[in-house]
C-alpha cells in the first residue's frame, strides 16, 4: 500500500564527489546560505545583488552598501553586515556534511547556466549522486499522481526514449507520471534526476525510497531547501519553477484541469521553455488540463521523437560541450557556529605521473538503423553535406533528418559545421 509518509534515506557516502576542504568554498557556499536565511530577502532580491558582484562574499563584505544602492532595505543590509545569519547558515553546513549532501553555491561552475537565468534562482543546491547531470540536456516530465493505464505506460515509454536520446529526465518524485518518468529515464545513458520540495534527507512520498535510491545511484536527487525541510504544500510550486529551470522544456504527460503539473507548465512558459501536451481520451477529465495546453500552442507529443525533433536546435548545443565538474572531494571539518574559520588543506606532494592511456575507441556506428544509418552512410568518410541536400537526396521530410542528426550526434558519430553542414568527422 502506498502512503503519502517521509521516510528517512540511509546517509549517502560523500565518495568520488563530495564537500571540499578549501576555505574559499566553504566562505562561499556560506555567504549564499547566509543570505538565504537573512529576514526581508529573498531570491529576487539575491539575485540583484549577484548581478552586481563576483562572488557572493564579495556581496556581503560590500552589504552596508545594499541600502543605497537599492538592493534591499537599510534593516536588511545592517543585518547582513552584523551577520545576524551566519549562526543559521553554520548549522545548516553542519546537518548537510553530516547527510553526505554535496552544496553547490550559486557562483560556482557546477552550478546550472539555466538556473541563473531564473528571476528568483536557488541560493544554492543541495546534490546526491551525479550533479554533472544539471548541466546537460534535460527534459522535464509532469503529470498526474493518479494516472490512466494509458499514461503511465506512455511516460514510462517517453522517458526511456529521451534516456536513449542521451536527454536527461527532470521530474518531481511524485506517483503516477513523476515516478514512471524517472524509471523511464533510468533505462537510457541520458539517465534521470529527481527535484525535491523537501530537505535531501527525507524521501517524500515514502512508497517512492526505492526510485530515490536509484536515482542516488545512477541519476540524481536535487533540492534548494535545508536539511530537515518537511514536505509542506508551499515548497512544492517552489520546486516546480526549479524543474522548469532546469530543462529545454516540459512536457505534460497527463493533467485535469486544475493540476499541480500546469503551474510547471505556467513556469515554463515564463522562463521562455518550449512546452508539449500528449493527449489523451476525450473523455478522461485526467487529460482535460493537457488538452487545455494544446488548445493553447502547446505542442503536441506522442512519442520521445516529437520533442527531440522540436528541440533539435538546443540540443545540438550540448555536443560536445563541456560540463564543469562539482566541488572536489575532500571532506572537510565544517566551522561550527562562532567558530574560526577552517585552514586550508595543507599542500601534498606531487604525484608520478602517469602512464599514457590507451585512445577511446572510435564510436560504434554498427547498431544503426533507420534514417539514421541512411544519413550516416550519405555522408561518407569525407563527405560535408548541408542539412537541406541530405533530405533532398534521401527523399525525407527536412524534420526527420534534423532529429537523425541530433542523435547521430549525440552518439558522437556526426558533427554539426557552420551554416548547418554535417560531416563524420566528429
Amino acid at each position: 500500500m502506498t502512503t503519502d509518509a517521509v521516510a528517512s534515506p540511509p546517509v549517502v557516502p560523500v565518495g568520488p564527489v563530495g564537500w571540499t576542504g578549501d576555505a574559499a568554498f566553504l566562505a562561499e557556499l556560506e555567504a549564499c546560505l547566509r543570505l538565504r536565511h537573512a529576514p526581508g530577502i529573498g531570491p529576487r532580491t539575491w539575485k540583484r545583488i549577484f548581478e552586481r558582484y563576483d562572488s557572493a562574499v564579495a556581496a556581503l563584505d560590500d552589504a552596508r552598501s545594499f541600502g543605497p544602492q537599492g538592493l534591499c532595505n537599510d534593516a536588511a543590509a545592517c543585518a547582513l553586515a552584523r551577520g545576524a545569519s551566519t549562526p543559521a547558515a553554520r548549522r545548516e553546513m553542519e546537518a548537510a556534511a553530516k547527510k553526505g549532501l554535496l552544496p553547490i553555491p550559486y557562483f560556482h561552475p557546477a552550478y546550472p547556466a539555466r538556473l541563473r537565468e531564473l528571476p528568483d534562482p536557488p541560493a544554492a543546491l543541495y546534490v546526491v549522486g551525479d550533479a554533472r547531470l544539471l548541466s546537460g540536456p534535460c527534459v522535464a516530465m509532469v503529470g498526474a499522481r493518479q494516472c490512466s493505464r494509458y499514461g503511465f505506460a506512455q511516460a514510462h515509454d517517453i522517458a526511456a526514449g529521451l534516456a536513449a536520446a542521451g536527454i536527461t529526465v527532470v521530474s518531481g518524485l511524485a506517483f503516477g507520471i513523476d515516478r514512471q518518468a524517472h524509471l523511464g529515464g533510468l533505462t537510457g545513458p541520458g539517465r534521470s534526476l529527481a527535484v525535491c520540495g523537501t530537505g535531501l534527507d527525507l524521501v517524500y512520498p515514502d512508497a517512492n525510497l526505492d526510485v530515490w535510491r536509484a536515482l542516488a545511484a545512477s541519476g540524481a536527487v536535487v533540492s534548494e531547501f535545508a536539511p530537515g525541510t518537511p514536505p509542506q504544500a508551499q515548497n512544492f510550486p517552489i520546486r516546480n519553477r526549479i524543474i522548469a529551470g532546469l530543462s529545454l522544456g516540459v512536457v505534460v504527460v497527463e493533467a485535469a484541469a486544475r493540476s499541480g503539473s500546469l503551474i510547471t507548465a505556467r513556469a515554463a512558459l515564463e522562463q521562455g521553455r518550449e512546452v508539449f501536451a500528449m493527449p489523451g481520451p476525450v473523455n478522461l477529465p485526467s487529460f482535460a488540463g493537457c488538452h487545455a495546453l494544446l488548445a493553447q500552442g502547446a505542442r503536441l507529443v506522442q512519442t520521445a521523437d516529437d520533442i527531440v525533433a522540436a528541440l533539435s536546435r538546443e540540443l545540438a548545443g550540448f555536443v560536445d560541450a563541456p560540463r564543469a565538474a562539482p566541488p572536489v572531494a575532500v571532506r572537510p571539518a565544517v566551522r561550527p557556529a562562532g567558530g574560526s574559520p577552517p585552514s586550508a588543506p595543507s599542500p601534498r606532494p606531487p604525484k608520478e605521473p602517469s602512464p599514457p592511456q590507451a585512445a577511446a575507441p572510435p564510436p560504434d556506428a554498427s547498431g544503426l538503423e533507420g534514417l539514421e544509418a541512411d544519413v550516416f552512410a550519405l555522408l561518407g568518410a569525407d563527405a560535408r553535406l548541408h542539412i537541406d541536400a541530405l533530405a533532398t537526396r534521401l527523399s525525407a521530410a527536412s524534420g526527420a533528418v534534423s532529429r537523425a542528426l541530433v542523435l547521430l550526434e549525440l552518439k558522437g558519430l556526426v558533427r554539426k559545421l557552420p551554416g548547418m553542414y554535417y560531416t563524420r568527422d566528429a
